[in-house]
């Protein structure tokens, strides 16, 4: 009877054992779940028209979203502007060129220093349902495969070809993109008056 009493409180001790082990994993499990959902989610456009929010599609285009809050974090957008607004269509910037007034005519060819691959799933309803409508934030690019800084955001709904890599959407200051999409522009689609990115602020 001794023995069986033995065997019984061992298999209660390993039993035990393994429950306060799988309890503290999945303890772990969860504090490392709430880090991940705590990452960057959201942008804030902080211009000389108002702010823009942007929600990112982080797991629709990953690498775009880093790139992009790696470079906020920088400080890489501050000062810069949007150099190209055409109405009715979108408002693009995220040049460093366009820091400095001296490099006008270089302004539209500036970039990080890489490129770096698109993100685009045609099979995704982003692309096959949804595509380029008002809101949509998206990379600017000279080709296949040539995204950096540069990014657009769409004033209005706009039947683009899916070649360029969307990561995220207005979610408030739609109006302020309306401001800018509105304001005078000259040769190039340049804006007389400067639409600057005073800074970003990461959410």
């Amino acid at each position: 009877m001794n023995k069986y009493i033995s065997i019984l409180i061992v298999v209660v001790i390993i039993v035990l054992g393994i429950w306060f082990s799988t309890r503290d994993k999945n303890k772990e499990e969860i504090f490392i779940n709430s880090n991940n959902q705590a990452k960057t989610m959201n942008a804030i456009l902080h211009t000389n028209k108002g702010d823009i929010t942007i929600e990112f599609f982080k797991d629709q285009a990953p690498k775009t979203v880093e790139n992009f809050t790696k470079l906020a974090r920088e400080h890489f957008y501050d000062g810069i502007k949007f150099h190209r607004v055409i109405k009715g269509f979108m408002i693009q910037g995220g040049d460093p060129l366009t820091k400095d007034d001296t490099k006008a005519d270089l302004w539209g060819t500036g970039d990080p220093g890489y490129k770096f691959a698109d993100e685009i799933n045609l099979q995704s309803t982003l692309y096959s349902q949804g595509g380029y409508i008002k809101g949509i934030v998206a990379m600017a690019n000279s080709g296949p495969n040539t995204n950096g800084s540069q990014f657009f955001i769409m004033a209005t709904d706009y039947p683009l070809p899916p070649k360029y890599t969307i990561f995220g959407r207005v979610i408030a200051g739609q109006d302020v993109v309306t401001q800018i999409e509105n304001t005078p522009t000259g040769p190039g689609d340049r804006p007389v008056d400067s639409i600057v990115i005073n800074s970003v602020t990461l959410n």
